[in-house]
């Protein structure tokens, strides 16, 4: 949620924020909005005032006295006033606090200007993408995924988007999660297993809603939602808390299968392991302070950059541009693995600010030396989702005679050098 305070003193950032990052948002009503709230809420009070003024006034006055009748037919006024106002504050403040729903985070500074993809900037890359496998093919197109990993089940089972991973590729999923787990157990981060259904006001401290609604799949008649990411649940573990300051930052990882419709998704680029409706991903959350997020930030982002040092995957990082930074994000990096079969780079992580915007919404807030109560910083990052590296690691990898290589990272949690 958006400070007030910038709402109010600095109206123009917040209107160029809303452009910047192509919402949909009356920046003009939602001030309006709150001044009449305020000024509701003002009357309110004054009536509350006289009419507690007048109910002393009577409790003075002889009873049956002409003065204590034309008191009770003053206060029977008032009363009408105050809950006619009452009701009024109520629905202005329900319209009110629905629509500041609607206002983006403000990006930071350092963001780039922009409308979409081609407007992010490379600003690191590593490793060679001419050094992966000359027999590589798209992973879809392997002997060994077509064996192992059966997307028709999935179809038959449930709908196109949700496969099988069978045998010794499961075997592989189940490695990469425990490398991911203990690598981030090693960096600081302690796990976390969260509930995979949230309820509407999770999703809402964590920007899914109103923001992505046709993104998640919904629980008819429960009011639940399965998980698009584990940001969702492992972040609203801790609303409404409180941290002392020797508590931050606070650390947690979680690895959880996420849901998403993907609504709108055709064509190649969706191909095999490319864009699927549920998969697993570990996830990085961090509670901060508000003076080191940004610091925190590169330090999130190193982290799952270390994973994909280890599985000796050629990467880029991107800088994201205002029109692609999601709606709660202040500031966020891709990373993009190269697909050797596909010659094309594929998103593996986001790596996310979101300052204050999320612990407003959820009320996470710490003790500063002060005493007073201030709001957290949170952000989050892939570490890693597992389609597309799964998919990086069969195409780079393709030995002469079909097998795959494994990254020696990788091969104490698999068990073989091989996947065969």
């Amino acid at each position: 949620m958006i400070d007030l305070n910038i709402l109010r003193k600095q109206p123009e950032l917040v209107r160029k924020a809303v452009q910047a990052k192509k919402f949909t948002c009356d920046v003009d009503a939602i001030i309006a909005l709150d001044e009449k709230r305020r000024k509701i809420f003002t009357s309110t009070q004054e009536a509350r005032s006289r009419q507690k003024a007048a109910n002393s006034e009577m409790a003075g006055l002889p009873k049956g006295s002409p003065e204590f009748l034309e008191k009770i037919k003053q206060m029977k006024q008032l009363s009408i006033e105050v809950r006619k106002l009452q009701k009024q504050q109520q629905e202005v403040g329900e319209e009110w606090e629905n629509q500041l729903l609607t206002i983006p985070n403000i990006p930071h500074e350092s963001v780039p200007e922009g409308d979409d993809e081609k407007d992010n900037q490379v600003i690191g890359a590593w490793g060679d993408p001419e050094e992966v496998s000359p027999h590589a093919v798209p992973h879809y197109d392997l002997p060994l995924f077509q064996k192992y990993v059966d997307l028709a089940g999935g179809g038959k089972v449930t709908g196109a988007g949700f496969p099988f991973f069978i045998g010794p590729m499961a075997r592989l999923v189940r490695a990469l999660i425990r490398f991911f787990l203990e690598e981030a157990a090693a960096a600081g981060y302690e796990e976390i297993i969260p509930p995979l259904l949230v309820n509407a006001a999770s999703a809402t401290a964590t920007g899914q809603l109103p923001d992505k609604e046709g993104q998640m799949y919904e629980i008819p008649d429960s009011g639940f939602y399965l998980i698009p990411t584990a940001e969702v649940p492992v972040t609203n573990l801790y609303r409404d808390a409180v941290f002392e300051i020797g508590d931050l930052p606070k650390l947690s990882v979680a690895c959880t299968p996420c849901f998403r419709r993907e609504a709108g998704s055709y064509g190649k680029e969706v191909r095999g392991l490319n864009r699927v409706h549920q998969f697993d991903k570990v996830e990085l959350v961090k509670w901060v302070l508000p003076e080191g997020s940004y610091d925190e930030l590169e330090s999130l982002r190193e982290d799952s950059e270390r994973l994909l040092h280890k599985l000796e995957l050629p990467y880029r990082r991107l800088l994201m541009c205002t029109g692609e930074i999601g709606f709660p994000h202040a500031k966020q990096y891709d990373l993009e693995v190269w697909s050797g079969g596909q010659k094309r780079w594929l998103e593996v992580s986001s790596c996310s600010n979101f300052t204050d915007f999320q612990a407003r919404r959820a009320n996470i807030r710490f003790r500063g030396p002060d005493g007073k109560l201030h709001f957290v910083h949170t952000l989050n990052a892939s570490a890693l989702a597992l389609p597309r590296t799964l998919a990086a690691i069969l195409e780079n990898n393709v030995q002469d005679d079909g097998r795959i290589r494994l990254p020696d990272a990788l091969t104490p949690f698999y068990g073989e050098e091989y996947l065969a």
